[in-house]
């Protein structure tokens, strides 16, 4: 079972809220979030409620202050857990929404897109196996965008403003 505490001051300061579920609004919890714990599973925090704005992804281990899980502030108002994933992976990217354009499909990490897709944007996109994660730049910097099974057709559904993605990897239970 996982459990991810939130604290409201750095280094584990301060007012804290235990949880072991999915959340939809925080707020009533506590004000700010500035240090995290996960003591079991994998977690997907949010900076807005109902698991909208930026997407931060957690594994088990200690987050003394958000500039450890990358985050721009101290808002985290939703957070979910994502079950354990053994399987294999797999994924079709595309350079064109609705799934048109180019394609390449993966099924592994890609430090850099450009290197290996020739195309700088990914507007559209299949998740055939696997959980995987968009980083807005290469090697794994910037915004965060987790990806569950399912068919993406414009970037706007994985919760992107642009079809920039600089490097992807799967989200392996074992990080």
């Amino acid at each position: 079972m996982g459990k991810i505490i939130f604290y409201e001051g750095r280094n584990f300061q301060g007012r804290h809220w235990e949880c072991s579920s999915d959340c939809m609004d925080t707020f009533r919890h506590f004000n700010c979030c500035n240090s995290i714990r996960v003591s079991g599973g994998h977690w997907v925090t949010y900076e807005k409620p109902y698991y909208m704005g930026y997407q931060y992804i957690l594994g088990p281990g200690e987050y003394p202050d958000y500039h450890c899980w990358m985050g721009f502030n101290n808002c985290i108002r939703s957070c979910q857990m994502f079950p354990p994933y053994r399987g294999s992976y797999r994924m079709r990217i595309y350079n064109r929404p609705d799934m048109m354009g180019h394609t390449m499909e993966f099924m592994d990490d890609c430090p850099n897109v450009y290197d290996r897709f020739r195309f700088r944007d990914i507007y559209s996109c299949n998740i055939m196996e696997g959980y995987w994660i968009f980083y807005e730049h290469p090697n794994y910097r910037g915004r965060q965008y987790f990806l569950r099974p399912g068919e993406y057709r414009a970037c706007g559904d994985w919760g992107c403003h642009n079809p920039m993605v600089g490097s992807f990897r799967r989200m392996r239970t074992m990080m």
